[in-house]
């Protein structure tokens, strides 16, 4: 009773069926751990636990997708359109910021990694590979990897020397790959002529300062590259940051400002793996092919996350196509 009333308790504040599932399985594990009858399995939870997805529907809100090319439907032949990756690799500048998302959106891209495992990237981490150009990532630990059997992942000529680039402007020979970047900017100060102690009137304070000339001093801009791996909490932020000034560079020349604003509310940390999965889907790879490239146990997440594609390319959507 008490287990029931606590999840109609948080469905009543918004928690969403997926949340009260992982409510009630941290409950079980709690009674397990203490040797106590687990009270999750009373019927009356049950009960109450399918009322409440079938009241609120179990369909997950989805990370908006980062695909290579945008939402096209031929990834080979069709040219980008809308928020797609290469244009935000391209307008990524030359400065150790641009290299930093360079390299880090890159990489996610190619490998679909969480933004847990992208930041737990280390240099070490990087092996050799049959292409001379491209390399391999071992991943020693992940989500649905918890006893640490590890695995590996593709990194594509691109991202190879867009880590290069990254790692020997930042200094990096070991250690995290992906660091946090410390921006400091100072204004240009004018030339300031010195005045003669014998023009300061006896009502003035003397001050040194004032009266020495001082050098004109140009802008400039300093960097501080962290010791430290990024939070995973930064990577969405980071995605949206290099969406935004990719527009304000025109390199998304067919989005309004309204667009823009639309689209990035469902950019998250996980759009470049819901990106990957569907340019996976787009150019004709099995379910077993992307569950094993995106290191998926159950079929359940990369179904969902193409659904929209499928009904796209499914029966209805070839006829309509040959009816135009």
């Amino acid at each position: 009773m008490i287990v029931a009333d606590y999840l109609d308790a948080r469905a009543g504040q918004g928690a969403l069926p997926a949340s009260l599932g992982r409510y009630k399985a941290s409950i079980a594990k709690i009674h397990q751990l203490l040797d106590l009858k687990d009270p999750t399995q009373a019927e009356l939870v049950k009960l109450r636990l399918r009322a409440i997805r079938r009241a609120k529907g179990t369909a997950q809100a989805q990370a908006r997708p980062l695909r290579f090319k945008g939402p096209v439907k031929d990834v080979e032949r069709d040219k980008p359109r809308g928020i797609n990756v290469r244009a935000l690799l391209e307008a990524c500048g030359d400065d150790l910021t641009g290299l930093s998302d360079r390299a880090l959106l890159s990489v996610a891209y190619d490998t679909g990694l969480r933004a847990s495992e992208l930041v737990s990237i280390e240099v070490e981490h990087i092996l050799e590979a049959l292409d001379p150009e491209a390399r391999l990532l071992s991943i020693p630990r992940s989500k649905g990897d918890q006893e640490g059997e590890g695995t590996t992942a593709f990194l594509s000529p691109r991202s190879m020397r867009a880590i290069a680039a990254w790692t020997e402007a930042a200094g990096i020979e070991a250690g995290p790959l992906f660091r946090r970047v410390q921006v400091r900017r100072y204004e240009a100060r004018p030339a300031v002529k010195g005045r003669p102690i014998d023009s300061i009137s006896s009502r003035e304070t003397w001050d040194l300062r004032k009266t020495l000339p001082k050098r004109a001093v140009p802008a400039r801009v300093e960097y501080d590259v962290g010791e430290g791996a990024l939070h995973p909490g930064s990577i969405g932020p980071i995605w949206r940051a290099i969406i935004q000034r990719a527009f304000d560079r025109g390199a998304l020349g067919d989005l309004t400002v309204d667009d823009l604003a639309r689209l990035l509310k469902g950019v998250s940390a996980h759009s470049t793996r819901v990106g990957l999965n569907q340019d996976l889907f787009a150019s004709g790879e099995d379910l077993a092919g992307i569950m094993d490239a995106l290191r998926w146990k159950s079929p359940r997440m990369p179904l969902a996350y193409n659904r929209n594609l499928a009904a796209e390319a499914g029966a209805v959507g070839r006829l309509i196509s040959k009816l135009r």
